[in-house]
């Protein structure tokens, strides 16, 4: 069993290490949406519709692509490939936020 002091040396780092990453989640989620896009890939034989809400058009298409071929692609090259692939359907909304 670890000495008390070493036990509580590695809280506080643990601590100092895991306070930033939670606390930019949560800033994170707050933020405020201002464009929703839609993006469905086809790619390797199967489609892949995806929905994400982002600050910019650019930020959500990004967003949308990416995590549709994180389920239709497997493997760094395939991901890379498919990111790559042009949508078979992409649209954007303004959310209320929008001018």
């Amino acid at each position: 069993m670890a000495p008390p002091r070493r036990r509580w040396l590695s809280a506080v780092t643990a601590l100092a290490v895991l306070l930033p990453i939670v606390a930019y989640v949560i800033y994170s989620s707050f933020q405020m949406s201002d464009v929703e896009c839609e993006v469905c890939l086809a790619f390797g034989g199967r489609e892949m519709c995806r929905t994400v809400k982002g600050a910019t058009e650019a930020e959500a298409m990004r967003g949308a692509t990416d995590n549709a071929c994180a389920l239709l692609a497997g493997g760094v090259t395939d991901t890379m490939r498919c990111a790559r692939t042009r949508p078979t359907r992409a649209s954007c909304r303004p959310l209320g936020g929008a001018p």
